[in-house]
This record gives C-alpha cells, sequence and structure tokens, in this order.
C-alpha cells in the first residue's frame, strides 16, 4: 500500500484549530472587496439610482395617501354640517396618481434586484474560476498540509455566501439609507416637533443593536470556519470509510465529528439567535415610538395645526423610520458574513505560488532523457533535510530502478525530479539544463508517471486513456491500450472503450485501471517515466501482465521505477539503493548481489521465512 492508503484519516477535533475569533481584519477586507468589485461599478451606479427612485417614489406614497384621507375626512366633516359633499372626483385621482406611485417603484425594485443578482453571481464566478485557476499554481505542500474538504469549502460554501450576503445587503444598504433620509424629510415636512420625538427613539435602538451586532460577528467568524472544518472531515471519512471501518474507529471518528459540529452548532445558533434580536428589539422600540406619535399627534390635531391625513402619514413614516434602522442592523450582520467568507477566500488566492515561469526558458525540442543529480540537498522543512548530497548521472534510454526501506527519500527524489519541490541546494538537469530553467508546465510534459494509486475520473474508458494526449484518435487510442495489454479486457466490458467509469472507477478492478493508466502514459509518449510502485497492489499474474506493458512503455525511454518488490527490477540498467537520503550503493543486479551490501540484503529478505 502507499502511504496514503497506510494512514488511517487525520482527526480535525476541536483542539486541531480553536474558532469563535473576530476576522483578523475586517475593514482591510471589505476594502479588498470593494476594490476587486471595480469592474461593475456601472452596474452599481445603475443599482443606485433604481433602487435611490424605487424608494423616493415609495417614500412619496404615505404622504399622498393623507391628502386623500385629509379629504375624505373634510368631506365627511361638510355633509355632516350639511355645508358640503364629499369630492369623490379629486379622491380618485389622487389614489391613480397614488397607484402610478406605487407600480413605478415596484419596476424600479425590480429591475434593481435583476441587476444585483446579476452582479452577485458574476462576481461568484469569477471567485470560482479564479480559485480553480489558483490551485492549478500553487505549490504541492499546500495541498498536502490540507484536507480536501477545507479547500472545497472556499469554492463552495464560502462563494455562496459571499455572492448571497452580497446581493442581499448592497440592496438593503441603499434602500435603508435612502428610506431614512426621505422619511426623516418628509416627516419633518409634516411636524418638526414630531419628527423630535420620533429621533429620540434612535439613541436606544442604535445602542442595543450595537451590543448585538458587537457579540454576533465572532459567531458568523466561526459558523463559517468550522463549517469548512466540518466538511473536510466528512469528505475524508468518507474516502477512508474501510480503514475506519477496518480499525473499528468509528466512535472515534464520530466524536471527533459531534466535538466539531457541536462548535458549529454553538456558534451557528448563537449567531442566528443575536441576529434575530435585532427584529423584536426594533419592534418595541418602534412600538413606543407610535405611541408618542399617537399621543401628540391627537393633541395637534385637536388644535388644528396638522391634519387627520397628516397624522395617518406621520405614523407611517414612523414604521418606514423604524425598519431601515431594522435592515441596517440585518446588513451589519449580513457584512460580518460576506467578510467572514471573503477573507478565508481572499486568504486562498493570496496564497503562496509557485513559480511557473522561467526568465529565460530553456525549449526542448527533442529531448533526449539524460538525467543529472548534483550535490541535492532537501528537506520538507529547512531544519530537518532528509536527502544528504545525492548524487547520480542517468544516459538517455536508460532505466534506473530506485530502491530502499520505507523513509528512504525514494518517492521524494520523484518529486523534485517533477519540480512538486524544489531542492533546498545542489541541482537537478534534465539534458544538461537545470530544471529550474524550464517553465515548469513544459518540464513536467517530459515526464510520464504511472503511480500506484491509480486516477480515473467519471468518463468513457476512452477518454480516461485519451487524457495522455486529448488530440489523440481512437486509432491511436485503441493502439495505447493493445501496447498496454488492455485492449483484450477492455473488449469484454458492456460497452467497451465507451463504457462509463463512475466517480471513483470502482466498476473496475485494481489492476485494470493500473492498465488504463499505462495506456494513458503509453498515448502520452513521454520522453522520461516515473513508475511508482505501479505494481505493489496487485496478485501476481496481473502484475506480470502490467510488467509487460511497463516493459513496453519503458522501451526508448529513460525510466526511474520505485519498487519493494525487488523482482521485479532486476533487469534495470542501474539500481540505486537509499537509505537515510543518501546512495549508499548503485550498480546493477549482479553487481549489487556479488558486494553483498545492502541491497543483497534486502534482496534476501523477500526469501526468508518470516516465522523461522
Amino acid at each position: 500500500m502507499s502511504e496514503t492508503q497506510r494512514r488511517p484519516p487525520r482527526m480535525h477535533g476541536p483542539g486541531a484549530r480553536m474558532g469563535g475569533e473576530k476576522a483578523k481584519d475586517f475593514k482591510g477586507t471589505i476594502k479588498k472587496l470593494v476594490k476587486y468589485m471595480g469592474r461593475y461599478w456601472p452596474a452599481f451606479v445603475a443599482v443606485l439610482i433604481f433602487a435611490v427612485g424605487s424608494t423616493i417614489f415609495g417614500i412619496i406614497g404615505p404622504k399622498i395617501s393623507g391628502k386623500a384621507t385629509t379629504e375624505l375626512f373634510n368631506g365627511l366633516v361638510a355633509k355632516v354640517s350639511g355645508t358640503g359633499s364629499i369630492n369623490f372626483e379629486r379622491i380618485g385621482h389622487i389614489l391613480l396618481l397614488l397607484l402610478g406611485l406605487y407600480v413605478l417603484s415596484a419596476v424600479l425594485s425590480f429591475v434593481q434586484g435583476l441587476i444585483m443578482t446579476g452582479i452577485s453571481q458574476k462576481l461568484a464566478y469569477r471567485f470560482r474560476q479564479e480559485i480553480c485557476e489558483k490551485i492549478n499554481r500553487m505549490p504541492m505542500k499546500y495541498f498536502e498540509s490540507r484536507t480536501v474538504g477545507e479547500v472545497l469549502s472556499r469554492i463552495t460554501n464560502d462563494v455562496d455566501t459571499l455572492g448571497q450576503s452580497l446581493n442581499q445587503s448592497i440592496t438593503q444598504l441603499i434602500t435603508s439609507i435612502t428610506t431614512m433620509i426621505g422619511v426623516l424629510i418628509m416627516m419633518l415636512s409634516i411636524s418638526p416637533l414630531m419628527t423630535l420625538i420620533a429621533i429620540v427613539i434612535l439613541p436606544i435602538s442604535a445602542g442595543l443593536i450595537g451590543i448585538v451586532v458587537k457579540k454576533s460577528q465572532k459567531f458568523f467568524v466561526a459558523q463559517q470556519r468550522y463549517l469548512g472544518e466540518i466538511n473536510g472531515q466528512v469528505e475524508e471519512v468518507y474516502s477512508g470509510h474501510n480503514i475506519v471501518k477496518a480499525y473499528n474507529k468509528e466512535e472515534d471518528v464520530e466524536k471527533t465529528f459531534h466535538d466539531t459540529n457541536d462548535i458549529l452548532f454553538q456558534s451557528a445558533w448563537k449567531s442566528q439567535f443575536l441576529s434575530g434580536l435585532m427584529q423584536p428589539i426594533m419592534t418595541f422600540v418602534g412600538n413606543l415610538g407610535y405611541v408618542s406619535v399617537a399621543v401628540l399627534g391627537s393633541i395637534l390635531a385637536v388644535r388644528g395645526t396638522i391634519t387627520v391625513g397628516d397624522i395617518q402619514a406621520f405614523i407611517q413614516y414612523v414604521r418606514n423610520f423604524t425598519q431601515p434602522i431594522t435592515q441596517l442592523a440585518q446588513v451589519s450582520n449580513m457584512l460580518q458574513s460576506t467578510a467572514a467568507a471573503a477573507e478565508r477566500v481572499f486568504e486562498f488566492l493570496e496564497e503562496e505560488e509557485e513559480e511557473q515561469l522561467a526568465q529565460n526558458p530553456v525549449h526542448l525540442e527533442f529531448p533526449k532523457g539524460r538525467v543529472d543529480f548534483q550535490n541535492v540537498v532537501f528537506g520538507y522543512n529547512p531544519d530537518k533535510v532528509i536527502i544528504h548530497n545525492f548524487n547520480c548521472s542517468v544516459k538517455p534510454g536508460q532505466t534506473v530502478a530506485i530502491v530502499g526501506p520505507t523513509g528512504a527519500g525514494k518517492t521524494t527524489m520523484v518529486k523534485l525530479l517533477m519540480r512538486f519541490y524544489d531542492v533546498n541546494s545542489g541541482a537537478i538537469l534534465v539534458d544538461g539544463h537545470n530544471v529550474k530553467e524550464f517553465n515548469r508546465s513544459e518540464l513536467r510534459e517530459i515526464f510520464g508517471m504511472v503511480l500506484q494509486d491509480t486516477w480515473l475520473f467519471k468518463g468513457t474508458i476512452m477518454e480516461n486513456i485519451r487524457y495522455g494526449r486529448l488530440d489523440a484518435t481512437d486509432e491511436e487510442v485503441i493502439a495505447a491500450a493493445k501496447a498496454a495489454h488492455a485492449h483484450r479486457f477492455i473488449q469484454t466490458l458492456p460497452g467497451g472503450y465507451q463504457m462509463e467509469l463512475n466517480e471513483d472507477a470502482s466498476n473496475v478492478s485494481q489492476g485494470q485501471k493500473q492498465l488504463l493508466t499505462i495506456a494513458r502514459a503509453i498515448l502520452a509518449d513521454n520522453k522520461i517515466m516515473i513508475l511508482d510502485e505501479a505494481t505493489s497492489s496487485v496478485d501476481t499474474r496481473t502484475e506480470q501482465q502490467i510488467q509487460k506493458a511497463m516493459n513496453h512503455l519503458m522501451e526508448g525511454r529513460t525510466s526511474f521505477v520505485i519498487a519493494h518488490r525487488l523482482s521485479t527490477i532486476r533487469d534495470a540498467d542501474l539500481i540505486l539503493v537509499m537509505k537515510d537520503g543518501d546512495i549508499i550503493e548503485q550498480g546493477n543486479h549482479e553487481e549489487l548481489l556479488a558486494k553483498n551490501g545492502f541491497y543483497a540484503e534486502l534482496y534476501n529478505s523477500q526469501f526468508v521465512d518470516a516465522t523461522a
């Protein structure tokens, strides 16, 4: 088994990463987001115009409605006193004007909502696209230190939260501010005294809302953080479910999940509960305002200072005045959620990238396949060196086997060769050129890889083999399958080359998957091949088939073969024996056996009875 298969899933309990802290830089994140949305400013201006227009027409409504009420009241008074009658024609004109204003307000609101939805979705699309492109530029060490679920959470949960909350918060922010200003002006035009009474409630509201927002911010941040944490756990445990069951770790996994889920639950319900307090607080304060206005309005109406319609309109304005305050409080909560999600997305987009392009890149039209390791020193951490002064020269077309105990540095050498990591010192040369002089993409085109951990995607067998060279014809794909000894078993499958593999390719055997990956490598026709324990997880007969396919694959190519079964590399031109990051022996099979050293010990240990 590979190292990935051997290790049980990592445990992610609450001790792994304590959440609940505030956003590291709330203002900075919002500024980044505003700058990021710069290309959408024309659309934002349109949203602003339509939103303000919609709000203004809605604000004028109660004032006009009050005129209709006053007209009706005056008519009733005149009719009762016998001095006149109700002017229904004038009331009708007022109501038609009111209807027109509300229809126009609704149309403008619909248009601004349509534009804002488009902006938020385009923004989410752009974020996902940049994250996807970023993934291809990031170093291997980033993904080896994080779970797949955690990375996926940036693309799904965080971007979704960002898009949805932004869509709602921007619109509500514009309409709420416009409503507050517009309503205040209308209230002052009716009665400055009653306006003063209504405004007195604002400090009370602001104080209470400020306390709630301050308390809820950290819980919104924790909610987003642990949502990503729990996604990583679910993905990891699901993919390693067989190992979990084999080691009877169900209870441990469940405990870890419940611990994280409990933190998510606590932060989620606290954030939602505190957010939910906004409405009852504002309703209570608003009711105090209604009572005050009603009492004062009655007194002023009796004195003849204002009309009945103005009182009705003012009460509506008081209601409309407190509503945007509530909305602003909700917007502040949404902005917390937006900032928490945006911060995680920007953190990912600002992660260190591996250098893709060299300054004066080397281009090999026809690579020969010579590889030289010169005094290579490397450690995943600079203070923990695992490869010490590695030296080796490989001629074009040679087959080089790398053997040694687990942890000797065999796979690490392959990662350095492909520039998944860069050496700390020394140099790796391909055809006499330092690998750092190549563009990474062009360097990797020289190499083909067949690993023990096969990777096939959901699609047909034809598509999976063609992944090695996308412009290959069907005939070339079939020829590669024949060369890999895969053609015969493919024909026996339902649908043959058009059979669809499922997501984890579990509808074909491990050996068949390995043959398909070898066919893919043959089709790619790379000059240097890397074969990392490609036969260690299959039975002896399948191993013989794969070995035949690999022999065909290695013809005329420089090949690096990593193997635990030393019987599979007896015919290698050069065998490098590694131990503790150094080459301690090198030569062909017979020469190394004749030395009776570490290689001979490894080779003979395969035939020793372990029970002896």
